[in-house]
């Protein structure tokens, strides 16, 4: 009984080593950023909100975008606290205040989270907006105020890093 159990944890020893050297493979989305954003179903309110800025099209574009999506969740934290101010942004004449908030939420290029890391405490960052973020990496990593919460969902035109709430420009 005991050469048996010595076999099997043989058998199992070399099944885990030689797929710790087995060649990595090398997962390519193909979803884009809104499409993986819908496929999450944790950002309903980010990908309506989008739709209603009329930023899809830019979004399924060639970018590389990265985007720092607040969830569900940081939208009904930010209603909480400022009740109305999704219906209000939502609405077609405030279309321009949306845009600047999304476009606040997004940087130009793939940016991951180990090039986050390597940056010093306190860099700002220009957002597609035009205005600058600033990262915070020493505790964790924050964008302004808000914490990332996970990082680096690849997408075929850029990547997500999901936020905990909504960030809005001065």
């Amino acid at each position: 009984m005991k050469t048996t159990k010595w076999i099997s944890l043989a058998i199992i020893g070399m099944a885990a080593i030689s797929s710790a050297f087995a060649a990595p493979t090398t997962r390519v989305e193909e979803k884009d950023i809104v499409d993986t954003a819908v496929a999450a179903g944790s950002f309903k309110t980010l990908v309506a909100a989008v739709k209603a800025a009329g930023l899809v099209d830019t979004l399924k574009g060639a970018g590389p975008f990265t985007v720092f999506a607040p969830t569900d969740d940081a939208f009904k934290a930010l209603e909480k606290k400022k009740p109305g101010t999704i219906a209000f942004l939502l609405k077609p004449e405030n279309k321009s205040k949306l845009v600047a908030i999304l476009t606040y939420h997004a940087v130009a290029g793939k940016v991951m989270a180990a090039d986050v890391l390597k940056l010093k405490n306190g860099t700002k960052v220009k957002t597609v907006n035009g205005a600058s973020i600033t990262i915070h990496n020493k505790h964790g990593v924050k964008v302004d105020n808000a914490k990332v919460v996970k990082t680096d969902i690849v997408c075929s035109n850029g990547v997500i890093h999901v936020i905990d709430s909504v960030i809005l420009p001065k």
